[in-house]
Parts: C-alpha cells; sequence; structure tokens
C-alpha cells in the first residue's frame, strides 16, 4: 500500500509540475504525462473537483486508493518510464 501511495504521490507530482511541459509536447515524459491527465480526468473530478495546484495533488494523494483502474496504470507506466531512466 506505501509503494502504491508513493508511487501514485511521485507521479501526481510530475503531473502538476510538467503540465505545460506536456501540453507543450516537450520532454520525454510528455506522453505518459498526458496519458495520465485522460486517464485520471475523470478521478480528479469525482475526487476533487474544487481543488487546484499543490492542493489537487495532495487531494488525489489521499485519495490513492480510491483512484480508476485506469488511472493507476497510467500512473504505474509513468513510474516504470521514471524507473528506466534512471542510471543504473
Amino acid at each position: 500500500m506505501i509503494r502504491s501511495t508513493l508511487a501514485a504521490a511521485a507521479a501526481l507530482t510530475l503531473l502538476s509540475a510538467g503540465v505545460a511541459a506536456a501540453q507543450a509536447g516537450q520532454g520525454q515524459g510528455a506522453p505518459a504525462m498526458s496519458a495520465i491527465r485522460q486517464a485520471c480526468a475523470a478521478d480528479v473530478q469525482k475526487l476533487c473537483p474544487d481543488k487546484t495546484g499543490p492542493d489537487r495533488r495532495q487531494c488525489m494523494m489521499d485519495h490513492a486508493a480510491d483512484l480508476s483502474d485506469g488511472c493507476k496504470s497510467a500512473i504505474a507506466a509513468m513510474r516504470a518510464q521514471i524507473q528506466a531512466q534512471k542510471p543504473q
């Protein structure tokens, strides 16, 4: 549970920090960021509709267990991409 919460937190942190780059199509993480935004859009509206910025990120982390399977899968894919890019 802690590992999945940390993965969700990392991905959501990247999501909130990299929205502008993803929208511009810049960087290697842009496709994964776009996938997370798309897969998690309904979760954001359902779980944290009145939150923005860091408050939205915290709200999503607080609801990590409630995220849809699609959102969780997109976050897991981003986490795998980050791990693959780390120097060994």
